[in-house]
């Protein structure tokens, strides 16, 4: 092979590897942490529907739930690196807004998950969880499952403010049958029946420590919800200590595998499965048909929910934890 011949090969080469790169749409995803089992599955998602798409897939985190800062450095970094889209899974949903605006003003789409920004149009579209519904359905279980008993009733959140923890909370309270509490209502919603209210931030120890409080405040707390799963173990862990756990009814949210199986031994009666997969996977899907086609998604496309329990009871429609094993997500 003459040297002309090797340049001119090396020429197309550097051709098609450039052409290549130009092909390969880059979608950045940016999750609350990168710890918790939900988000692991909402990477796994995107990553595999990454690859099936052709795509490049950037991904970064906050330290921890709240870290607005950090999940600002991520979007900084993924419009430095040729991002067309973000999902962001926005732990601040106020704080998180400008710097969503800076990327949208670069014509980078940006696509909420999970969680909604405040307000709700800053970002292109959400594809979420409905938690309004998904709070609604534990809410109407946990009222057929007490058969008209009265109950003292112990709400296990998640912190102030935050749109997920509100809309799972007065879903709740919605489906368990207080009256004039809607999607729309904008603060934690209260009831005669509500006898305690504390923060969890999520987590299975602020959880035990906050039903500990509640206990202390009333001991005769007869139902628990709980924001997630992590927060009802630790739920349970502080009535078991007070030798109470076979007299409290545990409700939740999420559908993670650890959860489920809490289901299955009668830890949790019952909870609401989301499904982070689905999730991440179509809204990736959704970023790159932008990338390529310049066509935006918008509006809220609901993910789905399912009631997960072991103990069906006449008008609630669940499926059994047999089905939310087979489509849970985490350990």
């Amino acid at each position: 092979m003459t040297a002309k011949h090797s340049l001119a090969l090396a020429l197309i080469a550097a051709v098609s590897g450039a052409a290549s790169a130009a092909d390969e749409p880059v979608v950045g995803l940016i999750t609350k942490t990168e710890i918790n089992p939900f988000f692991v599955k909402m990477k796994e998602g995107a990553q595999r529907a990454a690859k099936l798409q052709g795509a490049r897939l950037l991904t970064g985190a906050g330290k921890s739930d709240g870290d607005n800062a950090g999940q600002i450095a991520a979007i900084e970094n993924m419009i430095a690196a040729g991002a067309k889209a973000i999902l962001i899974t926005p732990s601040d949903s106020k704080a998180i807004v400008p710097a969503l605006k800076k990327a949208r003003d670069q014509g980078v789409m940006v696509i909420a998950l999970d969680s909604p920004t405040e307000p709700v149009n800053a970002t292109d579209a959400l594809f979420a969880t409905d938690n309004f519904k998904a709070g609604l359905l534990i809410g109407q279980y946990a009222k057929a499952a007490l058969a008209g008993k009265p109950a003292k009733i112990a709400t296990i959140d998640l912190f102030p403010g935050h749109p997920v923890g509100i809309a799972r909370h007065n879903g709740f309270l919605a489906g368990y049958g207080v009256a004039g509490i809607g999607a729309k209502t904008p603060e934690l919603a209260k009831s005669p029946e509500l006898v305690c209210m504390a923060d969890s931030f999520g987590d299975q120890g602020k959880g035990q420590t906050a039903m500990e409080n509640c206990l202390q405040k009333n001991p005769d707390i007869s139902l628990v919800y709980a924001i997630n799963e992590p927060a009802a173990a630790g739920v349970y862990k502080a009535l078991k200590a007070a030798g109470k756990e076979k007299d409290v009814l545990i409700v939740s949210v999420d559908g993670g595998c650890a959860g489920v199986r809490d289901v299955k031994a009668g830890v949790i009666a019952a909870t609401a499965q989301q499904y982070p997969l689905k999730m991440a996977g179509l809204a990736v899907e959704a970023g790159v048909t932008y990338a390529r086609t310049g066509k935006k998604a918008s509006g809220y496309v609901d993910t789905g929910v399912t009631l997960i329990t072991d103990r069906k009871l006449a008008g609630v429609e669940s499926r059994d934890t047999a089905f939310g094993l087979g489509a849970c997500w985490g350990k």
